[in-house]
């Protein structure tokens, strides 16, 4: 629901952060990692996920896109909710939680309070595959907005409903057979005819 929220921030604390946006104050739960990442400056910007519950809608900010992506791996994880995945982030970095994961590491994981030894597996099961064919630089990701005209097509196509990977093969043979710099208007057309 908001990607991110930008503004004045109002207050900081180790667990959470309340940004004057427009003149409304959002409080926002963060991650230790967050809150070393953030400056002592007036503006501040964290990319956002909403929790909606019955009795609550919880907002969780993040110094970069890629640490939000990696917590939203963690609550897609049965028994694994956001303030684990917090507590996770809070632990230790993001990068070293993805080596972990990547490598099949059970025992750091496990050694982070709140996991034990069946959830540190069933993280590794879930997410290994994943974070292997996202690769070692997912977390530092183009942000939103400096994207590659290849990835904004592929991310349309989708959103359309098109298979990933074929929707891969078919957008680098239309940019192998064009020699001229292609618009992603004009790349999601010619991919759209061969799909």
């Amino acid at each position: 629901m908001y990607d991110y929220i930008d503004g004045k921030l109002a207050f900081k604390s180790a667990a959470y952060v309340v940004i004057d946006a427009g003149g409304v104050g959002y409080q926002i739960n963060i991650s230790l990692n967050t809150y070393s990442l953030l400056g002592d400056g007036e503006r501040c910007k964290l990319y956002t996920w909403l929790h909606v519950k019955e009795d609550a809608h919880t907002l969780y900010g993040f110094a970069d896109a890629g640490e939000r992506k990696l917590f939203l791996h963690l609550v897609s994880i049965s028994g694994i909710g956001p303030n684990t995945a917090r507590m996770m982030l809070s632990s230790i970095t993001p990068a070293e939680i993805q080596t972990a994961i990547v490598q099949g590491n059970v025992a750091l994981i496990k050694s982070i309070k709140g996991i034990g030894p069946k959830s540190a597996q069933r993280i590794i099961l879930e997410l290994q595959d994943k974070l292997k064919k996202e690769g070692p630089d997912s977390l530092t990701a183009n942000p939103v907005g400096l994207k590659t005209v290849k990835e904004e097509a592929l991310s349309a196509l989708v959103m359309l409903g098109f298979v990933r990977n074929v929707a891969e093969k078919v957008l680098d043979q239309e940019i192998g057979k064009n020699t001229g710099e292609l618009t992603v208007e004009q790349l999601i057309k010619y991919a759209l005819k061969n799909l």
